[in-house]
């Protein structure tokens, strides 16, 4: 069967086929960012005269090392500053033009790429009638260490190397069979935090037609921050900013780790993380939605039930509770939590609980409500757990996104064997992801979801069974509401 090429403004390129579905790998959608071009903001890429080959995944961005070998399926790609490129996967033999889907990892924007096994999509292209993008962006110090203040360097590199990919697409996509009209953005963590610092970037207007987000509210620091954690990086490094240029990238990678060691111990920690800069993210993403800088954008967010869990586990060494309390104090930006702490018992179950509620699911709840009166919200939230497993007997951070993707049979890496409960769920999932991407709402056929309005705060619940739930969990919620409103 004839391979299939692309026409991009850059050049083109050929791709594979995976079943019924067409899927082009490792498209540069920026130059390089090495050289003069290290911390610097994204540029466009060379152009190129004869096909490219486009069947390998790119390079991931710089990254400390795993001590999984699940993230990219049992192998390690190739790590390197060279890391702009997306994936495009979609379904053979359609003629109109389709609703695009662009994926932006997670990862504590420290971890991850557009080439992780679980972001395949392939089924989501072939069953849900989409184009779906992944795409890579800078990670830690090379994409979010603030150097603004230190020279002629941008901030928050990471977002703009987003931005350029969502440019990309804007120019490209229909080469692909893809619709620049009808793009959705979604992620999970800080794909998702990043999604609301897209909702409110200037640079991202007009990109993005509706988000998805998946565990993960606004998440920034401020200039000031910014500028210090750089400052302490630089001392550590041994050099001023001009030195940044020629240092090699294993020597910025140690400095980092060494920083955020003394800086913030085994606490979890974001010490890279978008921040407010006058060029680039002027406002709060909250404060900018509740503006209207995303007016008319749908949005479906949502978390799981025990997000918390992931992080904090009986059998795993961490942080006393009081120490757990103060790293979310500074994560959240808040000065005291010891009442709403007075609720949750001491202990590792507690830290995960407050973890939850606290900096995943109340701060969704509230950038929700910033965004009803410019556009309709949908809510939902993730329950499906499995019964003695020892990790996924919680609806922990992360675990819908196999779902998702229905990339459910990955999940023979955590001895899970796929029951037709599981597929029915992934399947189910899916429908309404896919469905937002072409309508504007994950309301369908097969599943009715109504929005999320103040009074109702329809939430739709995928655990053992699919169904709406209004207000749920409604006394601890204005619990976390009043102790917000007195801070």
């Amino acid at each position: 069967m004839t391979r299939p090429v692309a026409d991009t403004v850059y050049g083109k390129v050929k791709g594979a086929h995976s079943g019924g579905v067409n899927v082009w790998r490792g498209i540069p959608f920026a130059a390089p960012p090495v050289g003069e071009l290290r911390f610097r903001a994204p540029q466009p890429p060379e152009p190129w005269h004869t096909v490219r080959e486009s069947e390998a995944f790119g390079p991931a961005a710089h990254q400390p090392p795993s001590s999984s070998s699940i993230r990219f399926g049992g192998t390690q790609p190739v790590f390197s500053e060279d890391c702009l490129y997306l994936n495009v996967w979609s379904p053979a033999g359609e003629q109109t033009a389709l609703p695009v889907m662009v994926w932006i990892h997670g990862g504590t924007f420290l971890t991850g790429a557009g080439s992780q096994p679980m972001f395949d999509g392939a089924r989501m292209a072939e069953a849900g009638k989409v184009i779906v993008v992944t795409v890579n962006y800078r990670l830690g110090p090379f994409g979010f260490l603030h150097l603004s203040p230190f020279g002629e360097y941008e901030s928050n590199l990471g977002l703009l190397d987003q931005i350029a990919a969502l440019e990309w697409v804007q120019d490209n996509i229909a080469g692909f069979g893809g619709d620049p009209a009808r793009v959705t953005v979604f992620g999970e963590s800080a794909g998702s935090m990043s999604i609301a610092a897209l909702l409110a970037m200037p640079a991202a207007k007009g990109l993005i037609s509706g988000a998805i987000m998946q565990s993960g509210a606004p998440q920034t620091m401020k200039q000031e921050t910014g500028a210090q954690i750089a400052a302490a990086f630089l001392a550590e490094l041994g050099g001023d900013a001009a030195s940044l240029q020629a240092a090699p990238a294993e020597e910025i990678l140690a400095a980092a780790a060494r920083m955020a060691y003394k800086v913030a111990g085994n606490s979890l920690s974001l010490l890279f993380q978008p921040q407010i800069d006058p060029a680039t993210l002027p406002l709060e993403p909250a404060e900018a939605v509740a503006g209207g800088a995303a007016a008319g954008i749908p949005l479906m967010i949502g978390t799981n039930l025990h997000e918390g869990y992931l992080f904090f586990r009986g059998d795993r060494e961490g942080a006393g509770f009081d120490q757990s309390l103060k790293a979310l104090e500074l994560m959240l930006g808040v000065e005291n939590l010891a009442e709403l702490a007075s609720h949750y018992p001491h202990n590792w179950e507690g830290q995960a609980d407050m973890m939850t509620d606290l900096y995943f699911w109340d701060s969704s709840i509230a950038f929700a409500e910033r965004q009803l009166a410019h556009a309709p919200v949908w809510m939902y939230r993730f329950d499906w757990t499995i019964p003695g497993h020892p990790l996924l007997d919680k609806a922990v951070h992360g675990a819908e996104i196999y779902y998702v993707f229905n990339t459910i049979d990955l999940l023979h890496q955590y001895g899970v064997s796929v029951s037709p409960e599981l597929t029915a769920l992934a399947e189910r999932m899916q429908e309404a992801w896919t469905a937002f991407a072409h309508r504007g709402s994950p309301d369908s056929a097969g599943l009715s979801w109504p929005l999320y309005v103040p009074g109702e705060r329809a939430t739709m619940i995928f655990g053992p069974s699919i169904h709406v739930q209004t207000d749920p969990d409604r006394e601890k919620r204005r619990r976390l509401l009043s102790a917000q409103q007195g801070s």
